[in-house]
C-alpha cells in the first residue's frame, strides 16, 4: 500500500497543474494579506478603545429598544461583555493585528476544498481518459488497494495545503506587523455565558479541523462520481457546484424539517460552537452520524463501481 500512494503522489506532483495550484494558494495569501495590512495601516494605533466604547453605545441602544429581537438581543449582550472585558484587562481587539490578516487568511480555506476537489475529480478518471488504468491494474496490488491509494493521496495533497495555508499566512503576516501582538488571547463568551480567554493557535485550528471535514466530504463525493463516470469533467464540475450552491439550497430549505437530512446543512460543524444550529433540535452528534453515513455511501458507490466495472468497456 505504502508504495501505491508514493506512485500516486509522485504522478500528482509531476504535474504542472499541481504546482500552478499550490502557486494559486501562496498568492492568495500573499496578496490578501497585503490588501487587509494596507487598509489596517491607515488606522491609529489606539484607536481601538473609542471604538469599543462607541460599540458599547450601539449595543446598549439596542438592548433598550423594545423593537430588539430575542437573538439580536443575546447578540449585544455578548458583545457588550467581551467589550467590557477587553477595557478592563486592556485586551485589544484582532483588528488591526496580525491575527487579523491570519485570521482573515482562514477565510481562503475554500481554495483548499476547491483544488483538492480539482485534483480529486480528475485522479481516477483520467486514468480511463488516457488508458493508463489498463496498465495500474496489470499490477499484483487488488482494486481496492489502488482506489484507497489514490484517495488516500488526494487527502494528502488537501493536508498539504492546509499546512501551506496555516505556514505562509503566519510567516507573511508576521512580517507585515513585525511579529507583534502573536500571545494575543481571544476573547470569547463560552456555553455557560462566561467571557473566556482561548488561546489564537488553537482556535484558528480549530477552525481549519472544521472546515477540513466539509472538504473531506466534497473530495469523497468528487472521487465518487470520478469513479463512476469517468468523467473529470463531471466529478469536477458537479462537485464545485455543490460546493457553492449547497449554502444557497440549504437557505431555501431550511424551513423544512427533512432538509436536515442533507449532507450540506450538516457540513458546518463551527454551528453548533456558536450555539445556532440550522434546526432546533440538531447536534454536534446528529450532523457527525449523518456525514459518517454520507461517507460511507459515497465511498462503497465508488468502491462499488471500480472493482467491478470492465476496464476494456
Amino acid at each position: 500500500m505504502g508504495s501505491l500512494i508514493l506512485n500516486e503522489n509522485m504522478k500528482l506532483y509531476r504535474h504542472w497543474r499541481t504546482w500552478v495550484l499550490i502557486a494559486m494558494m501562496l498568492g492568495a495569501v500573499l496578496i490578501g494579506s497585503i490588501l487587509d495590512w494596507y487598509y489596517d495601516s491607515n488606522a491609529p494605533a489606539d484607536a481601538w478603545r473609542d471604538e469599543i466604547v462607541e460599540d458599547n453605545q450601539r449595543f446598549t441602544a439596542m438592548l433598550n429598544d423594545p423593537k430588539t429581537g430575542p437573538e439580536n438581543k443575546a447578540f449585544a449582550q455578548e458583545r457588550l461583555a467581551i467589550n467590557e472585558y477587553r477595557l478592563a484587562h486592556d485586551i485589544q481587539p484582532t483588528t488591526s493585528t496580525i491575527w487579523s490578516g491570519i485570521n482573515g487568511c482562514a477565510e481562503l480555506f475554500i481554495l483548499i476544498t476547491l483544488f483538492t476537489v480539482i485534483v480529486a475529480g480528475d485522479s481516477l478518471a483520467s486514468e480511463f481518459t488516457t488508458g493508463t488504468i489498463k496498465l495500474l491494474l496489470i499490477r499484483p496490488a487488488s482494486r481496492l488497494k489502488i482506489l484507497v491509494s489514490k484517495y488516500v493521496s488526494m487527502l494528502m495533497f488537501g493536508v498539504l495545503l492546509l499546512v501551506i495555508l496555516f505556514l505562509a499566512s503566519v510567516l507573511v503576516n508576521g512580517l507585515l506587523y513585525k511579529f507583534q501582538l502573536m500571545d494575543l488571547p481571544l476573547v470569547d463568551v463560552d456555553a455557560a455565558g462566561q467571557v473566556v480567554e482561548k488561546n489564537m493557535v488553537a482556535n484558528l485550528w480549530q477552525t481549519y479541523l472544521l472546515n477540513g471535514v466539509s472538504t473531506i466530504i466534497f473530495v469523497t463525493m468528487a472521487f465518487m462520481i470520478s469513479s463512476a463516470f469517468r468523467s473529470s469533467t463531471m466529478a469536477i464540475g458537479f462537485s464545485i457546484f455543490a460546493l457553492f450552491a449547497g449554502t444557497i439550497l440549504t437557505e431555501l430549505l431550511q424551513r423544512y424539517n427533512w432538509s436536515k437530512y442533507l449532507v450540506f446543512p450538516n457540513l458546518d460543524l463551527s454551528q453548533y460552537l456558536s450555539g445556532r444550529p440550522y434546526q432546533e433540535g440538531m447536534t454536534l452528534s446528529f450532523s457527525v452520524t449523518m456525514l459518517a453515513i454520507y461517507f460511507v455511501v459515497f465511498n462503497l458507490i465508488a468502491w462499488q463501481v471500480f472493482t467491478r466495472r470492465d476496464v476494456a468497456a
